[in-house]
């Protein structure tokens, strides 16, 4: 481990309000990251980050040193979204697997979407279809696991993975027709009105 980083860890062992500032700053574009794919906007995803950063200060003493530290606070910014999720669980749309149409291979990569687009999308998912998505698709958890994590049967897991991909594959093609749609306009003059217009955060 980095001696800087871990004499940032020893400090914070003993709750030095520097260090914790300083921990704070030099990992939040990291956790922020993880934190805005389980939650719908930037503010909800401060309010997450916040508290997995309570967690970290507050069980830091259970770190294992010998092991990677970015590794340990990305697990619980996760759980700490994962708490936010079931804290609105009441909103949450859930499905059993039976419920889904059979919409096949669904491709969500594409070379015109970047990242922050993708997020965008991510972040309008339903609750339920975005943690599931999240926890399966970027986290590599299977479904038996998300079940577990989300007190959910494996069908309803199975069922929000295929909802989550079903709504960004409509949304994937919608910003397709509305990207032709502009390549259209600028090649001919002709006017148009967007569909949709993302990069809004």
């Amino acid at each position: 481990m980095d001696e800087e980083l871990l004499l940032l860890i020893k400090n914070c062992l003993r709750k030095d309000r520097k260090s914790q500032q300083l921990l704070y700053k030099s990992f939040y574009g990291y956790a922020m990251g993880i934190c805005l794919r389980y939650t719908n906007n930037r503010s909800e995803a401060v309010e997450v980050l916040n508290q997995g950063f309570l967690k970290v200060f507050t069980h830091i003493d259970r770190f294992d040193q010998t092991r990677e530290f970015k590794s340990w606070l990305g697990r619980i910014m996760m759980n700490a979204s994962i708490d936010n999720y079931r804290s609105n669980l009441r909103t949450a749309h859930v499905l059993d697997i039976d419920e889904v149409d059979d919409i096949g291979h669904v491709n969500l990569c594409d070379s015109n979407l970047n990242y922050a687009d993708l997020l965008t999308m991510v972040q309008q998912l339903p609750p339920a279809y975005q943690t599931v998505f999240n926890l399966f698709a970027i986290d590599g958890y299977t479904h038996e696991e998300i079940a577990a994590r989300l007190d959910i049967s494996v069908g309803t897991s199975k069922s929000n993975l295929h909802k989550a991909r079903k709504k960004l594959k409509q949304m994937i093609i919608t910003i397709d027709e509305s990207a032709k749609n502009i390549q259209y306009y600028r090649e001919t003059g002709e006017d148009f009105t967007p569909i949709i217009s993302i990069g809004c955060a």
